[in-house]
Protein backbone atom coordinates (compact mmCIF):
# COMPACT_ATOMS: atom_id res chain seq x y z
CA UNK A 1 0.00 0.00 0.00
CA UNK A 2 1.24 3.40 -0.91
CA UNK A 3 2.47 5.94 2.15
CA UNK A 4 1.85 9.04 -0.71
CA UNK A 5 -1.20 10.94 0.18
CA UNK A 6 -2.97 12.64 -2.42
CA UNK A 7 -5.99 11.81 -4.93
CA UNK A 8 -5.39 9.14 -8.22
CA UNK A 9 -7.37 11.98 -9.90
CA UNK A 10 -4.99 14.77 -8.73
CA UNK A 11 -3.79 16.93 -11.67
CA UNK A 12 -0.60 14.83 -13.14
CA UNK A 13 2.09 16.24 -15.67
CA UNK A 14 4.79 14.09 -16.99
CA UNK A 15 8.27 14.92 -16.57
CA UNK A 16 10.37 14.87 -19.83
CA UNK A 17 13.11 11.98 -20.33
CA UNK A 18 15.88 14.23 -21.56
CA UNK A 19 17.91 11.37 -23.34
CA UNK A 20 16.69 8.71 -26.32
CA UNK A 21 19.68 6.29 -25.77
CA UNK A 22 18.19 3.91 -28.55
CA UNK A 23 18.66 6.14 -31.51
CA UNK A 24 22.17 7.44 -29.75
CA UNK A 25 24.59 4.87 -30.66
CA UNK A 26 25.78 1.67 -32.48
CA UNK A 27 27.00 -1.14 -30.42
CA UNK A 28 31.02 0.02 -29.61
CA UNK A 29 32.39 -2.74 -31.49
CA UNK A 30 30.36 -1.47 -35.06
CA UNK A 31 32.26 1.71 -35.29
CA UNK A 32 34.49 4.47 -33.31
CA UNK A 33 32.06 6.23 -30.40
CA UNK A 34 31.64 10.04 -31.12
CA UNK A 35 32.16 12.41 -28.81
CA UNK A 36 28.56 13.58 -28.10
CA UNK A 37 27.58 9.78 -28.17
CA UNK A 38 30.12 9.24 -25.25
CA UNK A 39 28.89 12.14 -23.63
CA UNK A 40 25.21 10.66 -23.75
CA UNK A 41 26.55 6.82 -22.93
CA UNK A 42 29.04 8.45 -20.27
CA UNK A 43 25.69 10.25 -18.41
CA UNK A 44 23.65 7.16 -18.44
CA UNK A 45 26.68 5.04 -17.54
CA UNK A 46 27.66 7.15 -14.47
CA UNK A 47 23.66 7.02 -13.28
CA UNK A 48 24.10 3.38 -12.93
CA UNK A 49 27.52 3.55 -11.39
CA UNK A 50 25.94 4.14 -7.84
CA UNK A 51 24.46 0.69 -5.62
CA UNK A 52 21.50 3.20 -4.33
CA UNK A 53 20.52 4.02 -7.92
CA UNK A 54 21.27 0.81 -8.78
CA UNK A 55 18.86 -0.75 -6.33
CA UNK A 56 16.14 2.19 -7.40
CA UNK A 57 16.34 0.67 -10.68
CA UNK A 58 15.85 -2.90 -9.66
CA UNK A 59 12.64 -1.65 -7.30
CA UNK A 60 11.67 0.03 -10.34
CA UNK A 61 11.80 -2.29 -13.30
CA UNK A 62 10.10 -4.94 -10.64
CA UNK A 63 7.21 -2.64 -9.64
CA UNK A 64 3.58 -4.93 -9.93
CA UNK A 65 1.90 -1.80 -11.00
CA UNK A 66 4.94 -0.19 -13.05
CA UNK A 67 5.33 2.94 -11.13
CA UNK A 68 6.35 3.58 -7.99
CA UNK A 69 5.99 6.84 -5.69
CA UNK A 70 9.27 8.35 -4.85
CA UNK A 71 7.85 7.95 -0.81
CA UNK A 72 7.49 4.16 -1.00
CA UNK A 73 11.12 3.56 -2.52
CA UNK A 74 12.88 5.45 1.29
CA UNK A 75 12.32 2.57 3.20
CA UNK A 76 13.42 0.11 0.82
CA UNK A 77 16.83 2.05 0.17
CA UNK A 78 17.13 2.74 3.83
CA UNK A 79 18.21 6.54 2.70
CA UNK A 80 16.55 9.88 3.52
CA UNK A 81 14.04 11.02 1.17
CA UNK A 82 15.93 13.75 0.00
CA UNK A 83 18.33 11.44 -0.83
CA UNK A 84 16.40 9.26 -2.67
CA UNK A 85 14.75 12.07 -4.41
CA UNK A 86 18.43 13.25 -5.81
CA UNK A 87 19.25 9.34 -6.67
CA UNK A 88 16.05 9.79 -9.07
CA UNK A 89 16.42 13.33 -10.55
CA UNK A 90 19.96 11.48 -11.76
CA UNK A 91 18.42 8.32 -13.39
CA UNK A 92 15.65 10.82 -14.69
CA UNK A 93 18.32 13.22 -16.26
CA UNK A 94 19.96 10.05 -17.70
CA UNK A 95 16.52 9.43 -18.75
CA UNK A 96 16.38 6.03 -17.74
CA UNK A 97 13.03 6.82 -15.50
CA UNK A 98 10.56 8.94 -16.10
CA UNK A 99 8.62 11.27 -13.58
CA UNK A 100 4.79 11.57 -13.22
CA UNK A 101 3.80 14.31 -10.69
CA UNK A 102 0.49 13.72 -9.47
CA UNK A 103 -0.52 16.46 -6.94
CA UNK A 104 2.25 16.37 -4.38
CA UNK A 105 3.95 13.49 -5.19
CA UNK A 106 5.82 12.08 -7.64
CA UNK A 107 5.64 8.63 -9.50
CA UNK A 108 8.67 6.89 -10.65
CA UNK A 109 9.04 3.94 -13.66
CA UNK A 110 11.79 2.34 -15.37
CA UNK A 111 12.06 3.15 -18.94
CA UNK A 112 13.42 -0.46 -20.47
CA UNK A 113 13.83 0.58 -24.20
CA UNK A 114 16.66 2.72 -22.21
CA UNK A 115 18.20 0.09 -20.41
CA UNK A 116 18.60 -2.28 -23.19
CA UNK A 117 20.00 0.73 -25.26
CA UNK A 118 22.35 0.55 -23.05
CA UNK A 119 22.88 -3.22 -22.69
CA UNK A 120 22.79 -2.88 -26.79
CA UNK A 121 25.61 -0.85 -27.09
CA UNK A 122 28.16 -2.92 -24.65
CA UNK A 123 27.12 -6.12 -27.35
CA UNK A 124 29.64 -6.91 -29.45
CA UNK A 125 27.75 -7.68 -32.17
CA UNK A 126 29.66 -10.85 -33.28
CA UNK A 127 32.78 -8.13 -33.92
CA UNK A 128 34.73 -10.69 -31.60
Amino acid sequence: MSMCSGSMTAVTKTLPVLNDLASCCTPLSASPLGEQDARTLATAFAALGDPVRLRLMSLLMTADAGEVCACDLVEPVGKSQPTVSHHLKVLREAGLVTATRRGQNIWYAAVPHQVAALRDVLSAGGAL
